[in-house]
């Protein structure tokens, strides 16, 4: 059924992209690590506050972007993070001046003894043009606490550019904005070698994650609720996502750390 969408479909993308100037604001959000941790349980506030002080400034001067960090609310030993770059080149670079660099070096057997697995990571890129993230806020030493972010991974029986990457920009993602649901980025596999073997990454191609920020978890809940209950959902949106899905998506639900720039 989603083959026959698609050059509809990408044709209307055209109505959720920005033009040049979002453009030149997503170039460094291009290729994104979609990182989740488990942590040894009863040492994550103390990571946090490692990884706060230490890891975020530094890898931003670097040339790398923190997206956002967050505990899952869900499971008090989960720990997510989002790192992105301009191209692979610049994350091969970016990669290797941290890692063999003088923070990390510092401050990783303080880091590492509190990991139990580190290796489940997924490199992406965006979904279609004008859903990578938008243009980095400025982070504040201390962020206020506040906001909430969910992570939706949706599970494909196909790759995504077989059309589930054309629809979710073309029809879902409008009926989400209808509803007042934020999306702030959607993304599918990059499908490239990783070109810094020295950190893992998942193999899983047949997905698609999109990223929903809003006051609080009620809220992205309430408005969520919305878009499914809609009309338009169930004519434009339903049965295709039905026929698409491979299983029930994974839901994350994420609270940002205190300097998260994503909240």
């Amino acid at each position: 059924m989603i083959r026959t969408w698609v050059g509809a479909i990408w044709m209307a993308c055209s109505a959720v992209t920005m033009g040049s100037a979002k453009a030149a604001d997503t170039a460094d959000a291009q290729i994104v690590e979609f990182r989740q941790y488990k942590l040894v349980e009863g040492q994550r506030d103390a990571f946090v506050a490692l990884f706060d002080a230490q890891f975020v400034d530094s890898q931003e001067a670097l040339g790398m972007r923190l997206v956002g960090q967050f505990r899952d609310r869900d499971h008090t030993d989960r720990f997510t993070w989002i790192r992105a770059f301009r191209d692979m080149p610049a994350r091969e670079r970016g990669l290797k001046d941290f890692y063999y660099g003088p923070v990390w070096q510092a401050h990783r057997n303080a880091a590492n003894p509190m990991l139990v697995d580190n290796d489940n990571v997924l490199l992406l890129r965006p979904a279609a043009p004008g859903l990578a993230f938008g243009a980095a806020p400025s982070r504040a030493p201390a962020a206020a606490a506040g906001g909430a972010v969910q992570a939706v991974i949706e599970y494909l029986w196909k790759l995504p550019d077989e059309g589930f990457a054309a629809f979710f920009a073309g029809r879902m993602q409008p009926v989400l904005a209808a509803a007042g649901v934020e999306v702030t980025g959607a993304y599918v596999p990059l499908g490239e070698p990783n070109n810094f073997p020295a950190l893992p990454i998942r193999d899983d191609r047949k997905l698609l994650i999109w990223f929903v920020r809003g006051a609080s978890h009620d809220a992205i809940d309430a408005a969520l609720a919305r878009a499914r209950g809609s009309a338009r959902w169930q004519s434009e949106v339903a049965a295709t996502l039905q026929d698409a899905e491979e299983r029930a998506p994974q839901i994350l639900r994420l609270d940002p750390t205190p300097r998260s720039a994503l909240r």
